[in-house]
């Protein structure tokens, strides 16, 4: 796959109703007073674009994707975007297990982390263990959160927001199963993304006995799958497996930038009220996991930065700044 289909100068730069009417011929985005509207398999269930006079976004979409659940998304907007005419990079930030789309919202101050920057970020809603796949079954209805983020919420975004639809227009970041999910669409979806970070997030399906991809299974099926199962069992998918492991598609991931960090206190990675003493991944198996991945990254020749800090499983502010920063640094300007 290339890298990247650019846009013209041409056909970006026709002047003020030219750059709207260019806008809408290639699906880049709406005007910006323009509504959110439905299409790419997903309609609009529940929205404050309109009772929302700051910077983010909010909303509620009903797909086949996923199956009796509205998904949510926050879309958080810079500084200015109403009136300023400009198209902007995207950041597609990934919450962790047991978390929603208004994680880093809530608890990571991601509006103050970005003020003032020129970047569009992106918050969806990846299940409470849907591990940003489309598991082998469920017996709840479809739970295929890798189709919705991928065929259907990046091209709607491209479609409603003025982003620059390529390669070099978008980051792909996470946290814990996140982290592990930006790593994985990163490396499967080669083209779509040429920044990709993992803040605490597994690196490695296969270490350490497989305790990761166990974990994944488990914790998928007891709580998002309803007995069904992210990898099959008994036996796992082994194609499945390798296709969604980082560390087995080592090669996806040169000419992006590749950033990394985890903690050196071995907390355990749980659910409340889901804990298998013993079972559990903790931020020590993240942690080797990443260090297996950069080892593999150096090897290979592929340029990456790392951090190792004190604390455990947890979203670092400085580390959630310095990404947002390095991705802007590597991505299209606005």
């Amino acid at each position: 796959m290339s890298q990247h289909a650019g846009l013209s100068r041409r056909t970006i730069i026709r002047g003020g109703a030219g750059l709207a009417v260019a806008g809408a011929a290639v699906g880049l985005g709406a005007t910006p007073a323009g509504a959110a509207t439905n299409g790419h398999g997903l309609t609009i269930a529940d929205t404050n674009e309109h009772k929302n006079p700051g910077r983010l976004r909010y909303y509620k979409f009903r797909t086949a994707a996923i199956g009796g659940l509205t998904p949510g998304v926050n879309v958080l907007l810079p500084d200015g975007y109403e009136t300023s005419g400009k198209r902007y990079p995207v950041m597609y930030l990934l919450h962790g297990g047991v978390q929603n789309f208004t994680k880093f919202h809530l608890e990571d101050d991601i509006i103050g982390a970005t003020a003032h920057k020129d970047l569009i970020v992106v918050m969806p809603d990846g299940g409470i263990a849907g591990w940003y796949s489309n598991p082998v079954s469920s017996q709840v209805g479809k739970r295929d959160w890798e189709t919705f983020h991928i065929s259907q919420l990046i091209p709607w975004i491209d479609a409603n927001f003025r982003t620059y639809a390529e390669y070099n227009g978008r980051a792909v970041s996470g946290f814990s199963m996140g982290g592990f999910g930006a790593l994985k669409y990163a490396a499967k979806y080669y083209g779509h993304f040429a920044s990709v970070s993992s803040h605490s997030g597994p690196a490695s399906l296969r270490r350490d006995s497989g305790i990761v991809a166990h974990w994944a299974n488990l914790s998928s099926a007891v709580a998002e799958l309803g007995g069904g199962t992210l990898y099959g069992v008994p036996g796992w998918n082994q194609a499945k497996v390798t296709a969604d492991n980082p560390v087995e598609r080592i090669e996806s991931y040169r000419n992006k930038r590749v950033f990394l960090a985890a903690g050196l206190n071995p907390d355990a990675l749980h659910f409340p009220g889901f804990t298998i003493p013993g079972a559990n991944p903790t931020e020590a198996h993240v942690l080797a996991g990443q260090r297996e991945f950069r080892a593999a990254l150096d090897r290979a020749g592929i340029r990456h930065e790392s951090h190792e800090l004190a604390g455990g499983h947890f979203v670092r502010p400085s580390m959630l700044r310095a990404d947002i920063d390095g991705a802007i640094g590597r991505l299209r300007k606005a």
